[in-house]
């Protein structure tokens, strides 16, 4: 982008002893990935690994975001205008292949969650060493509400949090803060804002990549912040009596009697943020997060990818999903199928085969050092 005739650089990279701190510099879009972005963290990551005198990475985003996903608009525009779903492919696989690249990265990552983490910003960081949160921090996956399948390794990460929470907050596109982050195992660390750049400071002097020094460190400045009353973690017994049934229909009819029994305001609006999501996006990333259980990230990436690759030979709700909430702003998306049982199992099986076109290929991860400890382990 050029303002006032300078390139800007959206991701800087500062080189500080044996530490690179990656920055992502787009804080007008709230650091959503371009395509250009994605590319160049490639390149960064690649050299980071080579690079004998780096011992490890920092990843933040500038001023009030850490990440809001990827720039949706390329998909969108790429679809519509390109007329041609394969330049979605794309950019999903860059994607994709860089997630993969945070996951087995030969050198620990520290990422700072100040601020708003949702989409590929979680799959830029959850799937990294360390995860530092703080009272400003803002988590969700709020993907079935436009009606695009997370395609970030979340069906590895959301399976393997506490019980059925994975369902609950990947199904609804429920928010959770810092405390709650960490809480539940997507943070590692929770460390106040003011203390940050302290705790940058004591990572830029870090000579190893030995993990247990990392953490020492980070540990330093953490603090054990305390829930809040309010918050459905406290409530992980009706979640998983709710989020465990096997269909959609049958979890918004058993969040409905607790409601009904309980009067929880997290349930009403559990209930409701369901209703408003895509039915066939909720049903595939139901049908995928318990896949995931039972899949290593290699998997679970490889299944995601030919997912968002029916999705964008389809179209439809990803294309109505862009324009009733970025284009018009209405907020009235008409879904096709516009209700759940509408949606046959067939229908959604099929987003779980290859597509049938004759140029498509299923994704092939490259061979990575340490891709074996990704299999069904915890987070």
């Amino acid at each position: 982008m050029a303002t006032n005739g300078a390139v800007v650089d959206h991701v800087l990279v500062e080189e500080n002893l044996h530490a690179r701190t990656v920055i992502l510099n787009r804080a007008h879009r709230l650091n959503a990935l371009s395509y250009q972005m994605v590319s160049r963290l490639h390149e960064v990551y690649t050299a980071c690994e080579k690079d004998p005198e780096v011992k490890l990475v920092i990843l933040r985003g500038k001023e009030k975001a850490f990440c809001v996903g990827g720039d949706i608009s390329e998909y969108f525009y790429g679809i519509t205008e390109g007329g041609n779903w394969r330049i979605g492919v794309k950019i999903l696989e860059n994607v994709i292949t860089l997630v993969y690249k945070v996951a087995t990265l030969g050198k620990p990552q520290v990422s700072i969650l100040n601020g708003m983490v949702m989409g590929a910003g979680c799959g830029i960081s959850i799937h990294g060493r360390f995860r530092v949160v703080t009272e400003k921090t803002v988590f969700a996956m709020p993907e079935a509400s436009i009606g695009v399948i997370p395609d970030v390794g979340a069906s590895f990460f959301l399976s393997r949090l506490p019980g059925f929470f994975g369902e609950y907050i990947g199904l609804t596109g429920a928010r959770l803060d810092g405390p709650e982050m960490l809480a539940c195992g997507l943070a590692t660390h929770f460390v106040p804002s003011i203390k940050l750049s302290l705790l940058d400071e004591a990572l830029n002097k870090v000579n190893t990549s030995d993990p247990l020094v990392i953490s020492a460190v980070i540990d330093e400045f953490s603090e054990q912040p305390p829930l809040k009353e309010r918050s459905a973690y406290h409530r992980l017994d009706i979640i998983d009596k709710c989020f465990s049934r096997k269909t959609i229909e049958n979890v918004i009819s058993a969040l409905e009697t607790e409601s009904v029994k309980e009067g929880d305001a997290w349930i009403s609006e559990a209930v409701h943020l369901m209703k408003k999501a895509s039915p066939i996006t909720l049903k595939i990333f139901l049908k995928s997060i318990r896949r995931g259980r039972l899949q290593g990230l290699d998997q679970c990436l490889a299944q995601e990818y030919r997912i968002s690759c029916h999705g964008f030979h389809v179209a439809q709700d990803i294309l109505e999903g862009y324009r009733a909430n970025f284009l018009r702003k209405d907020r009235t998306p008409k879904w096709e199928p516009s209700r759940l049982e509408l949606v046959t199992d067939e229908m959604v099986d099929l987003y779980f085969s290859k597509v049938d076109n004759d140029v498509w290929e299923d994704l092939v991860l490259p061979v990575r050092w340490n891709s074996s400890i990704f299999t069904v382990a915890k987070l």
